[in-house]
């Protein structure tokens, strides 16, 4: 199934014109508007969010909007400036989130990010670091993610506050105005005489009279929206990307036919890559078909490479995903990253054995789980057992920390300490019997108590707060790490209530 990211930036070339300025920006409260010729008139034809408080908007009079607002920032509308940087916005996006993007002008993004979500933790996670990513550079972002692009687009515009996902059509489209479906205004008004307000309703009525009264654009907008029509992206192309291409003079189908060229194109691709003194960290595959819709996959290493065999391998562990549909006619093999690959000398004895290599196995577990759950740990200089771990990156150099051996830790720590109802004599004596999730559990043997403070640097919750854990071993020989709140004297080190918080063996 199809699935479809639109990025929308209400206030794209106010946000960009404030960015450009940096510290001679005006402040956020200033109303602030661009302006431009539309024949003999000078119109307004962006407006900033202070600006659209006062009332001002896209189409009315320069000479009014002055005065109108005393204080009104004016500055000149700069098509060329913003359609340029939004190719730049779609090649950052192109190498962060999908293998498919195109800008989509005046004011967005569209990204097909199929089979891409598991990256990023699910299509909502996506949506998330989207905006998280531009309106930490300054950027008014909404976002919307759907099995269409014209529904995503809809969607984006109208709903999204500040992200939606939604499968394909459903209520949610029906809803919209029919301006949502990127039809001419005057065809709009059109719609409007009919009284047709929502495209619900659009799409209830007869299709013939439609297209004889406004031609075939309505409908196909419409079919495009509810996934009856293609509406194939044209993924965003710029000199400095590291790309080759192969045409077929007849259509391609088969996995085997479809491996071969791939591995073609990756020799092709390295042999640039070597000349470029690059090595890539991802690599997108496009395959173009017959109908006119591209299928694409990604992948990515943990560090730079031009290794061919390990880069065929990678692309082809994912060809089952492609659906060749009638054929296709052409592939592409792009790397949106690249960066300097640097031979490291070889060290130590040539004659002993060496190290393992594990960057293939990394790099092959991370495209089939997703590269946020691979990971090592390593200690972290903190005695509070949830805080004294970090994650690293599977290929992450060592490091110099090391863990404390004063106490054994569980080989399992639940991500959150369960409550466990437990009989134990105070102040610091173990518990002799609990029980968990509904199960009592005998205490044969127990060993403690290990004193953990809080840190009183982090929060004030903390500043007196004690844990004292036990190691318990049941009469099955089960071990478990239990603490109990508080020092079991003084009431304002904790409640004194009991914790399961970790598993032994």
């Amino acid at each position: 199934m199809r699935r479809v990211v639109s990025l929308y930036l209400p206030t794209w070339s106010t946000d960009r014109l404030r960015r450009r300025l940096g510290p001679d920006s005006p402040s956020p409260e200033t109303p602030l508007v661009l302006v431009g010729r539309q024949g003999r008139k000078r119109l307004v034809l962006a407006a900033d969010p202070a600006a659209l408080a006062h009332r001002l908007h896209p189409g009315m009079a320069a000479t009014q909007a002055r005065a109108l607002v005393g204080d009104l920032v004016v500055h000149d509308f700069d098509p060329a400036g913003d359609a340029s940087a939004l190719d730049q916005l779609a090649l950052w996006a192109l190498r962060r989130y999908a293998p498919i993007v195109a800008a989509d002008p005046p004011d967005g993004l569209v990204l097909d990010v199929t089979g891409a979500t598991h990256r990023y933790g699910g299509d909502q996670a996506l949506l998330d670091d989207l905006i998280a990513q531009t309106t930490s550079v300054g950027l008014n972002a909404r976002a919307a993610l759907a099995d269409t692009w014209a529904s995503a687009h809809a969607l984006a515009r109208h709903l999204a506050l500040p992200s939606l996902t939604v499968e394909r059509g459903g209520p949610a489209l029906s809803d919209l105005p029919p301006r949502a479906l990127r039809l001419p205004p005057d065809m709009v008004e059109g719609l409007g005489r009919l009284g047709v307000d929502t495209i619900g309703e659009l799409e209830a009525r007869p299709r013939a009279p439609l297209a004889l009264r406004f031609g075939p654009e309505l409908t196909r907008r419409l079919d495009q929206a509810y996934g009856r029509a293609a509406e194939p992206i044209t993924p965003i192309d710029t000199p400095d990307l590291v790309q080759v291409r192969r045409v077929f003079a007849e259509p391609i189908g088969a996995p085997e036919t479809l491996a071969r060229y791939t591995l073609k194109l990756v020799e092709a691709l390295c042999v640039d890559l070597e000349a470029k003194g690059l090595g890539a960290t991802r690599l997108d595959l496009r395959f173009e078909r017959v109908d006119n819709r591209t299928e694409a996959i990604r992948v990515g290493t943990a560090r730079p490479v031009r290794d061919v065999k390990r880069l065929t391998r990678l692309l082809c562990d994912k060809i089952e995903t492609v659906d060749p549909g009638l054929g296709v006619e052409a592939m592409s093999l792009a790397a949106p990253i690249a960066l300097p690959l640097d031979w490291a000398p070889i060290a130590g004895d040539l004659t002993g054995p060496a190290a393992p290599e594990i960057g293939d196995l990394v790099d092959l577990l991370a495209n089939r789980l997703g590269p946020q759950r691979l990971y090592r740990l390593a200690p972290a200089q903190s005695d509070v057992p949830e805080r004294s771990t970090r994650k690293l990156p599977p290929t992450a150099p060592p490091v110099t920390e090391t863990w404390p051996r004063r106490w054994p830790r569980p080989s399992r720590l639940l991500d959150r300490p369960e409550a466990i109802e437990a009989v134990a004599l105070l102040p610091d004596q173990p518990p002799v019997a609990f029980t968990w999730r509904r199960i009592r559990h005998r205490v044969r043997r127990a060993d403690g108590p290990e004193r953990i403070f809080g840190e009183w640097w982090r929060r004030d919750g903390e500043r007196d707060a004690v844990r004292d854990y036990f190691q318990l071993e049941d009469e099955a020989g089960a071990r478990f790490w239990v603490y109990r709140r508080g020092d079991g004297e003084q009431a304002h080190t904790g409640d004194l209530t009991w914790w399961l918080h970790g598993l032994f063996g």
